[in-house]
């Protein structure tokens, strides 16, 4: 049995299908077949049914493919540890990030980052919360960033840095001769909100009680951009609720509509999650470094109140 063998049967298994799982091992389709079957031969069971399509893993076979996973993970923890006590901050480094996270704090770090850390192979995929979790369980990432508490217990979550919701309404609204908003002055509002899925949404609705949910009576919106609420809201279709992060980046005649909260202002906690066996976690500090560095100058707020997902 080798560590090879067990890394062309997990991606057999998560690609249902030989030649897939080949290409994206960058070996022949019968190298790979040739060793799961010798695998096979020195377990004395069969891995997968390869009778049906997709190819799916046998009984035994789904069990085997949680210990290998473990000693795949477990062989990267020697690297990590080698790597670690060579001071060596480098290698491929894969980060998910939250759709209402990544356009606002990427821009901020990354460039930073690969400067200061140029030995990095840093990949990044949007992803939402419940991806991520999946993903870093199955050792297809590294960490990922994401708003939380989660209290997952196999994960560990690091804070980054705290974001204050703000209130964008437009000009004509009955709300904007105010200097402040509170939750109270939106309990009967039409807010405008994200699509299902973003964990935003679900922090705003757990913030206050909304009785039109941002639903309008001529539409119904599915949306996962802050930009398109902003651009509604300008058409008198309502008001929304934005990140502050996403506030810094609006026009300057959008940004005269913007209102905060009294402290302590709503706000929701961004962190770095990665998973409890801690691999890379050299690179895990260097990112929340580089990402509080630049943020801490960003957001000023000291008085908040952390609303949970």
């Amino acid at each position: 049995m080798t560590l090879t063998q067990l890394k062309y049967m997990i991606s057999v298994a998560e690609a249902g299908n030989f030649t897939v799982a080949a290409e994206k091992s960058f070996v022949t389709q019968p190298t790979l077949s040739m060793q799961i079957q010798k695998l096979e031969e020195e377990l004395g069971v069969q891995i997968f049914n390869r009778k049906k399509k997709p190819i799916r893993l046998t009984k035994i076979g789904s069990e085997i493919l949680i210990q290998a996973r473990k000693i795949i993970s477990e062989s990267k923890r020697m690297e990590d540890v080698v790597a670690q006590e060579k001071g060596f901050i480098g290698g491929e480094f894969t980060l998910g990030i939250i759709p209402t996270v990544m356009p606002t704090l990427l821009p901020m770090f990354l460039n930073t980052f690969l400067k200061s850390y140029p030995k990095v192979n840093l990949k990044i995929e949007e992803l939402t919360t419940v991806s991520i979790i999946e993903r870093i369980a199955e050792n297809k990432l590294d960490a990922g960033i994401a708003s939380t508490p989660l209290k997952h217990e196999t994960i560990i979550e690091r804070p980054l840095y705290y974001e204050p919701f703000v209130a964008y309404i437009p000009q004509g609204h009955r709300l904007a001769k105010s200097e402040k908003i509170s939750v109270d002055d939106i309990e009967n509002e039409n807010v405008l909100l994200l699509e299902d899925g973003h964990c935003f949404k679900n922090q705003v609705l757990s913030m206050c009680t909304l009785t039109k949910s941002g639903v309008n009576r001529q539409f119904n919106l599915k949306s996962g951009s802050f930009e398109t609420l902003v651009n509604l809201a300008n058409e008198d279709l309502g008001m929304t609720l934005i990140p502050y992060l996403n506030s810094i980046n609006l026009s300057e005649k959008n940004s005269e509509n913007i209102r905060n909260f009294p402290a302590p202002s709503p706000a929701r906690e961004i962190s770095i999650i990665y998973p409890k066996s801690q691999l890379k976690l050299q690179i895990i500090e260097a990112l929340k470094e580089s990402i509080c560095g630049v943020v801490r100058g960003a957001i000023t707020f000291e008085d908040v109140q952390i609303i949970v997902p």
